[in-house]
């Protein structure tokens, strides 16, 4: 876990923050970004480590998640924390979760209007553009030490 001013970085289960973490990643996929209800559910969180972000009052904020296979997904932050550094924090959390468990490769499907946030995190583009959900994508990737 790590805190800095204004929000907290947490490492949680699905089973015991699933209420949070789908209210979030429903307020920004299905609401904001009209992602389909069924494609936003996936079936795969049970199985995935799940990083929570949440204010000083323990609002959720923001989370992501980090699948068996090294894929890094469903980041997502709340608009009024954008740009204060919580979209960074989760994925560095991520990144330090996948070297801890001996990943040596993360890969994540980026829509492309955040590719540049990525990149400053030392992922590289691997794929041409593709649509996912009716958004444009493309594949990055990192390795890891």
């Amino acid at each position: 876990m790590s805190e800095t001013p204004g929000y907290r970085i947490s490492i949680v289960r699905w089973r015991d923050a699933q209420v949070v973490l789908s209210a979030i990643r429903f307020a920004i996929f299905v609401d904001e970004q009209h992602v389909p209800r069924e494609l936003e559910l996936d079936g795969l969180d049970p199985e995935c480590m799940h990083v929570l972000a949440t204010d000083t009052s323990g609002r959720g904020i923001g989370t992501g998640r980090l699948l068996p296979d090294g894929h890094i997904g469903r980041m997502a932050v709340m608009p009024a924390w954008r740009r204060h550094g919580v979209g960074s924090a989760l994925l560095a959390t991520l990144i330090e979760l996948a070297h801890k468990r001996g990943d040596r490769l993360v890969i994540l499907n980026a829509q492309t209007y955040v590719t540049q946030f990525y990149a400053r995190a030392g992922f590289v583009v691997s794929s041409d553009e593709f649509m996912e959900a009716g958004i444009p994508h493309v594949e990055m990737r990192r390795a890891l030490g």
